[in-house]
């Protein structure tokens, strides 16, 4: 490490003898980055953030090729009568039909082909039961209108009841199909009506998408909608409208988070500094690693995604906090008297040092992140684990050559630069040591005992923001059409195998009965009843008798019902081919009739993460006749695989990141005792913030869960930097702690300010990470400032009075009430 620090002394002298050479490489090296990155793109899909080895994603590649686009373009018409509302509908759909990127349109629901057929769903069996039934009850009837019949028993008359086979197929899809009594997709409270156009291309091709979206608006106002009512209007939503809207909000979020957090940054290093041109110093390296890093990514990866795309602000203030400590060092230096050249050096030989060891233990926990499985942290890791190390490089490159610029032209720090006013809690700390530490211990202790009552949220919409628009519509109209419009879909390659999946899933959803999140299953061949021919007989049956029903006797409703029946016994067989063109489309792949697909809808919402990973149990594992498991594809199923991995990964990536960072700061400081020293403050923050977490109603979710290892590895620099210059010889507390200290709130704050933007995202799942972030850090800031320092003092007393040597015999020790030189060593 001495080498180290030696070599990091030297490089900087270099560059502050030769600034010009190494401006020159440093903004040759920031061009190259700039070009390399300006193709960037943000991607959001979240079939992306899985590895393409997982069988969903494989999966839903498959199902696009052969069944094409999951989800709908989906026009709402708004405030019409009904009657209106149905001629929009019908006049909107050979409109879009029209258009090139969309398959077909669905406007119509199939309740009055399946009400018609209704009975040919019954099994043999049950229609002989019902017309048992029909005919029990008539002959009653005739027996009791017979003024001569006597009933000596009184019997009561035979039930028409049929509630009892109405729930034996109420789950079947049928049923579900026709329960809804109008033919439209139709709201007449909230007068509205639904028009579902299907695309040929998937939503995660945003160009397609926002091409498609703009054609289909193109229609609406080619439209003269005035003729639907005075005050009708039309909105878009569906999948692909809920892709673009959230790909927009994020950039926004990146757009907002990044300038407020530049403006922040800006705001503190000036207030810090009180200096435009120190201001400066700190940034230009924190730029030019920025824009390596980001060529760096745009070589690697060509693509930032939800996580990654906040990377330049949270790298800005996790650089900016190197760049207090150095060039607040070297400004003290300065202001002893010491010249610029040696004070470059002495800044980057021991603080340069410790920031080395800082950036390095926050990569190694960053790389840690990185071996997720899970694209989004994996790419996170990646990136801002190399981002820390290039910045550190960026500062031993850029700030030593600023600084020789700059003397050069005969600058010097003013006075109130170099100054440092030495801080009246330090002589607090100092004096009431043994307090605070038993104070802080108690609170600590208090805290945690909270932790039984912490929670994790598993609703995805951290994942995905369910108060946007077109999410709160689609809800609407998930309402409207009665089951959810994004299926899973099992893929299979014959009829056969069809019968097979749909009897398999049944029978499952019959056994969990109401744990089951499967609400109805159909396939095309499920849609056709079988033994026709034997029916239509029992119906023609069931028809005669109906004919001598006397309908004098019959109220409103029952004279419905019986009209109703009687069309159903008319009824005549019908094949795949006489399915209405609504239904048979959905079960068609691209240019191919036909067979291979089970859609299986869910009954849960697919907000609950819970739900969503019950469902994916439930659909997964059917075994197709020769003994292949059936592959079943949907993006509930890839959900449920995120949310899977990021249970499973996140205890060893704590664990690990927790482990990699001790073993490093091991290695780097040279002793476990003092590794073991400088990361107390972050354990002890840690815990502290788990146990405030229930108390300010703050739960972890799938992204913010990723705070807690970058926690470890971007606040275990504080501990480090205080400890090390504790230990150096001479030190005195209070001067150290007043330096120190100040650098230690900057460099925290800057790094709380760079994860704080995320709280500005409307994004929820960003907002709870910079919210989590800023508990954490602010936690880390207190237990720094006050908790740690007194609990060194104390350590460092009891060492004396257990050596029992007298304070005057020693120097460079801890004096009480803070008079004279304080060093614990780090040993302590």
């Amino acid at each position: 490490m001495h080498r180290v620090e030696h070599t990091m002394g030297v490089l900087a002298a270099h560059n502050h003898r030769r600034p010009v050479v190494a401006l020159l490489c440093a903004l040759l090296l920031s061009g190259v980055g700039l070009l390399l990155a300006r193709n960037l793109s943000l991607n959001a899909n979240l079939v992306d953030l899985l590895p393409r080895s997982f069988q969903s994603v494989q999966a839903i590649h498959t199902l696009e090729e052969r069944f094409g686009a999951l989800g709908w373009v989906v026009v709402v018409g708004e405030d019409g009568d009904p009657e209106q509302l149905q001629q929009f509908a019908d006049d909107l759909a050979p409109r879009l039909e029209a258009l090139p990127g969309i398959r077909y349109v669905e406007i119509t629901r199939p309740s009055s082909f399946f009400r018609s057929h209704a009975l040919y769903f019954l099994s043999p069996e049950d229609l002989k039961e019902v017309e048992r039934r029909i005919d029990a009850r008539l002959t009653w009837e005739k027996q009791h209108a017979n003024p001569l019949y006597v009933d000596l028993e009184e019997s009561p008359p035979p039930s028409l009841d049929f509630s009892d086979l109405e729930k034996k197929y109420g789950g079947g899809a049928v049923t579900r199909l026709s329960s809804n009594p109008s033919d439209y997709y139709l709201d007449p409270a909230e007068r509205r009506v639904v028009v579902l156009a299907k695309p040929d291309t998937s939503s995660a091709d945003l160009t397609f998408s926002r091409k498609i979206i703009d054609e289909v608006q193109g229609v609406l106002k080619q439209q003269d909608l005035s003729k639907y009512g005075p005050r009708f209007h039309t909105e878009i939503t569906g999948t692909f409208q809920k892709k673009i809207d959230q790909q927009a909000q994020i950039t926004r979020d990146v757009a907002v988070a990044s300038s407020v957090a530049t403006v922040l940054v800006l705001l503190y290093l000036f207030l810090h500094f009180r200096s435009a041109l120190a201001v400066g110093m700190v940034l230009a390296p924190v730029g030019a690693g920025l824009a390596w890093t980001y060529g760096i990514v745009g070589v690697a990866y060509g693509q930032v995604n939800l996580l990654t795309a906040f990377l330049g602000a949270i790298l800005g203030g996790l650089g900016v906090e190197h760049g207090i400590h150095l060039l607040g060092r070297y400004l003290n230096l300065r202001g002893e008297g010491v010249g610029s050249e040696a004070a470059t050096r002495e800044a980057f030989t021991h603080t340069g040092g410790a920031a080395l060891v800082s950036a390095l233990v926050a990569a190694l926990t960053f790389f840690v992140l990185g071996t997720s499985r899970l694209q989004a942290f994996r790419e996170f890791g990646v990136i801002a684990g190399v981002g820390m190390l290039v910045l550190i490089l960026a500062y031993v490159l850029v700030l030593p050559a600023v600084l020789g610029l700059v003397s050069r032209h005969g600058w010097t720090p003013r006075k109130t630069s170099t100054e440092t006013t030495q801080a009246p809690l330090g002589r607090i700390i100092t004096r009431r040591r043994g307090l605070l530490t038993v104070v802080s211990a108690v609170i600590v202790a208090g805290l945690l005992t909270q932790l039984p009552r912490l929670k994790f949220d598993y609703n995805v919409s951290s994942l995905e923001d369910e108060h946007l628009d077109s999410f709160v519509l689609d809800r609407a109209v998930n309402k409207i059409i009665g089951y959810s419009q994004l299926p899973v879909v099992v893929l299979t390659d014959s009829r056969e195998e069809e019968a097979v999946v749909v009897k398999e899933l049944q029978a499952r959803k019959q056994q969990l009965g109401a744990d089951s999140k499967v609400d109805f299953v159909a396939s095309l061949e499920s849609l056709v009843p079988q033994e026709q021919a034997r029916k239509q007989v029992i119906l023609k049956d069931i028809g005669k008798l109906l004919k001598d029903v006397p309908e004098g006797q019959l109220d409103d409703a029952q004279k419905q019902q019986l009209a109703e029946l009687r069309r159903q016994v008319t009824a005549t067989p019908y094949s795949v081919a006489d399915l209405p063109p609504g239904v048979r489309q959905q079960f068609e792949g691209r240019g191919a009739k036909g067979t291979g697909f089970v859609l299986v809808y869910p009954s849960a919402n697919q907000s609950d993460g819970q739900a969503m990973r019950q469902l994916a149990k439930e659909v997964r594992g059917v075994k197709l006749p020769d003994g292949r498991p059936a592959v079943a594809a949907g993006e509930s199923l890839v959900l449920a695989d995120i949310l899977d991995l990021v249970s499973h990964e996140a205890p060893f990536i704590l664990l690990g990141a927790t482990g990699a960072v001790l073993v490093a700061m091991w290695i780097t400081l040279g002793g476990l005792r003092t590794a073991l020293l400088c990361l107390t403050p972050t354990v002890v923050s840690l815990f502290a913030l788990l146990g405030l977490m229930p108390l300010v109603n703050v739960e972890f979710n799938y992204l913010n869960i990723l705070v807690i290892p970058v926690l470890i590895g971007t606040t275990v620099d504080a501990g480090v930097h205080l400890v090390t210059r504790l230990a150096s010889p001479g030190s005195d507390f209070v001067q150290v702690y007043s330096e120190t200290g100040k650098a230690i709130c900057g460099g925290l704050l800057t790094s709380a300010v760079g994860f704080g933007a995320l709280f500005l995202a409307d994004h929820p799942g960003l907002n709870s990470i910079g919210a989590l972030a800023n508990l954490g850090f602010g936690m880390n800031l207190l237990i720094m400032l006050v908790t740690f320092p007194a609990l060194l003092l104390v350590l460092s007393e009891r060492k004396r009075r257990r050596r029992a040597v007298p304070s005057s015999s020693r120097g460079g020790h801890l004096v009480d009430e803070g008079q004279g030189p304080h060093r614990p060593t780090p040993a302590s």
